[in-house]
């Protein structure tokens, strides 16, 4: 029968115990046990660190029994004199002293867990997410957990001391389309209608502008059936802010003012203002990618001009059907990619739909892939309007613009990691401004919105949001920090007929309109205050000031590829009950 706590209160943390020759009681698992005959350490640990309890010849034989039966991650209390350590730890917080227990608790014990609770844990994810209760015992994971505690805590006060006002929005709404597949909540009220989780607050926080409430902040769950990632989970907690009489610098302004305040406060670094920016146009040039990571090089080149007389196929057909001929240097990079090293990133370039990939790799000489169609002095040029050198590798891809930009923005950032050149204590964040409004839809022929239907068209393209859509650019914008993307915002559409005219440019029929949106719309009727927002993905944010892989480590309890969560098992089968109830039945698609 466990021990009761009665006669004993927690006084400190174990990472807290300091001042020797106090009485201190601390609680928590237990971590470790050396058993030495005489003398028993036990090190206790708890969310703030772990402290060393020592029973020797001196201490009373029953608590010295019961210290003896301890096991690893039994959860016990203890009371005792905080003494100096005679073997000390100085990579440990507590590790100059120990307490001397005179009281000891066990207040329950543990089976034998399925794997060891430390910190460099080599077990697999899926016994790690089975078991994720104790995988959050360990030290990593509660330091991200922490972290991320640490960050919501600045977030709200930054914002609160700006003059924002925490409101929340409904859970259960209307299913309005967003970009990703919703998911639906079944009426038992309504037969046959449904609920959506919201994919964003995006029409609500609008509709609390035109109510007056110049500055909203929440920190928003959202959820979106889609396909996972590393950096995505079916739910997740948004920074969702929305600001009324400002323009798009405003936004962006107060947003790097958080920026700077949160890395400072978190974790100390110093995040200098005002943040680059950069178009959507240029980054995709440059880096082939619209959230570029500007912590290295080997950046995309065009040099169309230079080969377009070289008699290579390749090169001349790609020029000829309006393609585009771009090339990276990746200094230094002859050494690392041999031949059979180039023909992987071959492969990769036609995973991702290029046709192939041309090189030069320049150990002690350049050696060419298409060096018989040269002429004298082609390869010269070419090397020349790439800055290569002796040791440097240079890939080259033809083909259409899209094609080529993706290609290579996806090797530049396979090769800087290969080589080892991105710097991982550097925070490069950037702006990505004026971003296109429509994008191509090539499986179905048609221009489609590339945000959502609220988005405001820079002024300058409003007169060809018919005749010309691929050169209507939008008053939208990323945060981008290391290559990823941490948030997105636009400035809203206020008046009603522009509004309008958007939503037939999307195809939308008047039914349409109404049925999905018809309330924001009528709402815009009694005029709305200019205004626009951004939302900040909080568990991105976390991920990389905490350093991790994925968002599962800044996450307590993730979601799997499959959108299952494998300690709990669910999503689960409902019974037959439950389900008549709402007015549903399964439909197995095995069995049709």
């Amino acid at each position: 029968m466990a021990d009761s706590m009665k006669g004993l209160k927690r006084t400190h943390y174990c990472g807290d115990v300091a001042e020797i020759g106090s009485e201190v009681v601390v609680g928590g698992f237990v971590d470790r046990i050396r058993n030495k005959g005489g003398v028993i350490f036990l090190v206790l640990r708890d969310r703030t660190g772990v402290v060393q309890l020592l029973f020797n010849e001196t201490t009373d034989p029953a608590i010295f029994e019961k210290a003896a039966s301890c096991r690893s991650e039994f959860v016990i209390m203890a009371k005792g004199e905080v003494r100096e350590r005679e073997s000390k730890n100085d990579k440990l917080k507590t590790g100059n002293i120990e307490i001397f227990v005179t009281d000891l608790r066990i207040l329950a014990k543990a089976q034998t867990p399925p794997f060891e609770i430390v910190s460099d844990t080599k077990v697999n994810d899926e016994l790690r997410l089975k078991y994720r209760y104790l995988d959050l015992r360990r030290e990593p994971l509660q330091q991200n957990i922490i972290r991320r505690h640490e960050i919501a805590k600045v977030t709200r006060e930054y914002f609160y001391e700006n003059g924002f006002l925490e409101i929340e929005t409904p859970m259960m709404m209307k299913s309005t389309p967003e970009g990703a597949r919703d998911y639906l909540i079944p009426s038992r009220v309504h037969q046959g209608k449904f609920y959506a989780l919201p994919q964003s607050p995006q029409i609500y926080k609008q509709l609390l502008m035109i109510a007056g409430y110049d500055r909203y902040i929440q920190l928003a769950r959202c959820f979106r059936d889609e396909d996972l990632r590393a950096d995505r989970q079916p739910e997740f907690t948004q920074i969702d802010l929305e600001m009324s009489f400002v323009d798009a610098e405003d936004i962006q302004e107060c947003v790097e003012g958080f920026i700077q305040r949160v890395f400072k406060e978190v974790m100390g670094v110093d995040v200098p203002l005002p943040l680059p920016r950069m178009t959507f146009a240029d980054a995709m040039d440059r880096f082939g990618s619209d959230k570029p990571d500007t912590r290295f090089g080997f950046e995309i080149n065009d040099i169309t001009d230079v080969v377009k007389d070289i008699d290579f196929p390749v090169f001349k057909d790609a020029v000829a059907a309006g393609g585009t001929v771009r090339a990276i240097n990746v200094k230094d990079g002859a050494a690392t990619y041999t031949r059979k090293e180039i023909d992987k990133l071959v492969e990769h370039a036609k995973g991702i739909g290029a046709k192939g990939l041309a090189y030069i790799r320049w150990a002690d000489e350049p050696n060419c892939s298409f060096k018989k169609f040269l002429a004298e002095g082609d390869l010269e040029k070419i090397c020349s309007a790439l800055d290569a050198k002796a040791g440097d590798l240079v890939l080259i891809c033809a083909d259409r613009k899209k094609t080529v930009l993706s290609t290579l923005g996806a090797l530049r950032l396979i090769c800087g990691k290969r080589l080892g050149v991105i710097p991982e204590d550097k925070y490069n964040f950037l702006w990505i401004t004026e971003m296109p409004f429509f994008e191509f839809d090539e499986d179905n022929n048609t221009w489609v919105a590339a945000h959502h239907p609220f988005t405001m068209p820079m002024e300058e393209c409003l007169g060809y949001l018919d005749t010309d859509p691929a050169n209507v650019r939008a008053k939208a914008w990323d945060l981008v920090l290391n290559g990823t993307e941490l948030s997105s915002g636009s400035m809203r559409i206020t008046d009603f007929e522009l509004q309008q005219k958007m939503f037939e440019a999307l195809g939308m029929t008047d039914e349409e309109i109404q049925a999905k949106f018809g309330f924001l719309v009528d709402a815009y009727r009694y005029a709305a205050p200019p205004h626009g927002g951004m939302g900040i993905g909080l568990d991105r944010l976390a991920m990389i000031m905490c350093k991790a892989d994925s968002l599962r480590d800044v996450t307590a309890f993730p979601k799997v590829q499959n959108a299952s969560e494998l300690m709990s098992e669910c999503p689960s089968f409902v019974d037959d009950e439950s389900l008549s109830a709402l007015g549903i039945a399964v439909v197995n698609k095995e069995d049709e």
